[in-house]
Order: structure tokens, then C-alpha cells, then sequence
């Protein structure tokens, strides 16, 4: 998510933030063996996948076993074309453990946002202070776009939770133009009253930094943004769901934020600082860093991804 250029929600100067505390008997011991299989073949349980992201013109995402789009540079490949189709509405959600519950999943950026760059130049008010309705996103050095990623993430989220019970809300799924702004995502996930909000990106970090991490909001009292009544939920949420991304995709926290833990708090990002509900951005890793990106390009790699974080939403929401 934070790239050059005159985005939204870039994000600050690289700093080394205190450390959190965060279940560390279940993140730290699952995020050193990770770290050992992702150095040693680049893309866990993808195959030979790890491969696919070499600078070119296309790169091939194809791991054995694995389903949905064989080429995410193609653009015959539309994200997420073994979940569900762009604009299909959410399916009433049956029996499981989240019946009941409303997850609003906020896929980062949109495709069609490059097209627009006057209107996602605009800017909103996120409480601290104005900042622009969106960016266009980051993308891989052979041209996989955060959009199409995040979108594709966002859909195989929503199967899972859907098979669980939950009723599963999307802040844009491919059917808009552009957007919508940082305010209209917090306000979508408001509005639903929803349990728990998620907002997937891809970061855009230089080279050689590696791995995902999970931002959680500050405690912000300003403006038209005050976050205190979820800070702690927040950090709850977003402790679940780094304990189960580590475990589940056996990729290791950030080596470039949160000091190894996997988690950031800021107080600079307007889907954040607008919400009135638990909510937490998670950034599944680098697209400028070639081994993370084997990753972020393979299909068996994005599915681990939802996985990981469906299990820590489940976690979260049924209090296990």
C-alpha cells in the first residue's frame, strides 16, 4: 500500500514503533519455522511457483493443485475467478459459528482507479486532517496490480466466511469505476453495524523488505474521527489474525515494521480513523520484493492468505 507517488494514506518514514505484545506463543515459534521454509523455496506449498515472479512481461502463477487464474498478468485473468463474480451479491449466510455476524471486507484500491485520477486525487477528511479519496495501489514489477490482488483475496475471504455462517459485506467488488474514498469505506462498514471490518492491501516497500504485517489504529480523538471505543477490540482482531497468517501461510512478520511482531499501529489512515467498528488493514506482503511477490502472484499462496485471515476473524468473532 505505501508506494512513491501522490497517494492516500502513505504511509510515514520507516520507523522501528514499540513492540506489542501479541500472542506471542502462537505468532513467534509459527513465524520462525515459516521463515525458514519462505527463505529456503520462496513460495510455500506453491509448487514450483516461486519462480513465477521474475521481472517479464507476464508472470506465471500456476502451483500444483491449486485453482482460479494461471496468469494474474493476463488480462483473460480476472482476480478471483474461482470465488465469485464481480457485483454478485452476498448469499444469505446459513448455519456456523458466525451466524449472525457481519464481516465488511474492504478489497484495497480498485482496478479502474488509474482511469481516475482526478477523482481519487480529491480529497476527504479522515479526522486529522485531509488526505486523498484513494490511490491507484502498487503492483509487481511484472505488472500484477495491488487491485487485482486484493480483489482476489477479498473474494476467496468471503467464501470462507460465508461457509461459516456470516453475512459478508464488500466495500466495491470490481462493479464501480473508481473508488470509493477512504470515508465511504469506513462509512460502509459503519453502516452495516459490522462485527468485524478488514481492509486487504499488498505493500510497495523497497526490495529486500519482506513479509506481511497487520495495522491497527491508533487511538484518535479529532475531528469527525474517534477511534477509542475500538482500539482495543481492534488490536484484538488484528492479534488473531497475524497468530493465524503466520500459521496458515508460513510467511514471518514484517522485517521492516513492528519490530518482528507483525503489527502497526498508525493513526494517518482514514479507513481506520473513521471507524466506529473493530477494524484492521492487513498488509500480506511486498510486490516490489521478487520473493514476495512468487508469492502474491500465486493463486495456492492467495487462498493460504484468506485462509489465515478468515481463521483469525473466526477467532475473533466466536471467541475461541
Amino acid at each position: 500500500m505505501s508506494y512513491p507517488g501522490p497517494h492516500f494514506d502513505s504511509a510515514p518514514p520507516r520507523r522501528r514503533p514499540r513492540a506489542r505484545t501479541v500472542a506471542l506463543a502462537a505468532l513467534v515459534p509459527g513465524a520462525l519455522l515459516g521463515w525458514l521454509v519462505y527463505e529456503a523455496v520462496g513460495a510455500p506449498g506453491s509448487g514450483t511457483d516461486g519462480a513465477a515472479a521474475r521481472p517479464s512481461s507476464t508472470a506465471a502463477a500456476s502451483p500444483t493443485g491449486s485453482t482460479g487464474s494461471t496468469d494474474p498478468a493476463s488480462p483473460s485473468a480476472t482476480a478471483g475467478d474461482d470465488a465469485k463474480k464481480p457485483g454478485a451479491p452476498s448469499p444469505a449466510s446459513g448455519s456456523g459459528p458466525l451466524k449472525g455476524k457481519t464481516v465488511v471486507v474492504d478489497p484495497g484500491h480498485n482496478p479502474e482507479n488509474v482511469r481516475h485520477t482526478a477523482e481519487i486525487n480529491s480529497k476527504v477528511d479522515i479526522g486529522t486532517n485531509w488526505k486523498e479519496c484513494d490511490t491507484t495501489g502498487t503492483s509487481t514489477d511484472a505488472g500484477y496490480a495491488e487491485a487485482r490482488f486484493t480483489l482476489d483475496v477479498a473474494r476467496r475471504l468471503r467464501t470462507l466466511l460465508e461457509e461459516q455462517g456470516a453475512t459478508v459485506r464488500f466495500t466495491q467488488d470490481g462493479d464501480r469505476p473508481w473508488g470509493p474514498c477512504v470515508d465511504e469505506r469506513a462509512r460502509i462498514g459503519n453502516e452495516a453495524h459490522a462485527d468485524a471490518a478488514i481492509s486487504i492491501h499488498a505493500d510497495g516497500a523497497p526490495a529486500g523488505d519482506r513479509g506481511f504485517h497487520v495495522i491497527l489504529p491508533a487511538s484518535v480523538h479529532s475531528g469527525s474521527a474517534d477511534t477509542r471505543p475500538i482500539v482495543a477490540a481492534s488490536a484484538e482482531l488484528g492479534e488473531r489474525i497475524a497468530g493465524t497468517f503466520v500459521r496458515v501461510t508460513g510467511s514471518a512478520p514484517a522485517n521492516y515494521v513492528g519490530d518482528g511482531t507483525g503489527l502497526d499501529t498508525r493513526k494517518d489512515l482514514g479507513g481506520l480513523n473513521l471507524s466506529t467498528v473493530p477494524k484492521v488493514f492487513i498488509e500480506c506482503g511486498n510486490m516490489r520484493d521478487s520473493k514476495d511477490a512468487a508469492l502474491l502472484t500465486s493463486s495456492g499462496w492467495r487462498q493460504k492468505a484468506a485462509q489465515g485471515i478468515s481463521e483469525g476473524i473466526v477467532s475473533f468473532l466466536h471467541g475461541s
